[in-house]
């Protein structure tokens, strides 16, 4: 599995985590539901492609944003003008929230890859302005963080 494939899944995860889950402990269901649920039209599941060694990854890193929630809402609410977390689209938050987390915490991806990777993300799943609304907020936090 490719990294953008990885990345596809826990955007998935912490998209669901956003409307069902209160709090990190209620990640490991969303997770499980994930990897168990039957039908759905985008994507098998349980996604076959993905092997244990990956499931524990991805569970991992979904676990690990779901715990810095808080802190990186806190770092996009610093950085957005006019658009807090709370009225953002879930699609976009979720998105903001992995790369935030990339950018922040994940020493082996480089910040353009983060950003890149989430305006990618966006363009796929947000609405017609998601890719540059989330590029703006992610350009302006690596301005702000260059010159800190």
């Amino acid at each position: 599995m490719t990294r953008r494939e990885l990345r596809e899944h826990v955007f998935r995860i912490l998209f669901a985590y956003d409307f069902y889950a209160k709090n990190p402990e209620e990640a490991r269901e969303q997770i499980r539901l994930y990897f168990t649920h039957a039908g759905g039209d985008e994507m098998d599941y349980p996604p076959e492609d993905v092997t244990g060694e990956e499931t524990d990854e991805i569970t991992q890193r979904v676990l690990r944003i779901a715990e810095a929630i808080p802190e990186i809402d806190e770092t996009i609410n610093r950085t957005s003008t006019g658009w807090k977390t709370e009225r953002m689209s879930r699609a976009d938050l979720a998105i903001l929230r992995l790369a935030v987390f990339e950018m922040l915490r994940d020493d082996n991806i480089p910040t353009g890859v983060a950003i890149n990777e989430a305006v990618l993300l966006a363009r796929k799943f947000g609405g017609d302005d998601s890719s540059s609304f989330v590029n703006g907020i992610l350009a302006k936090m690596e301005r702000l963080r260059s010159k800190a």
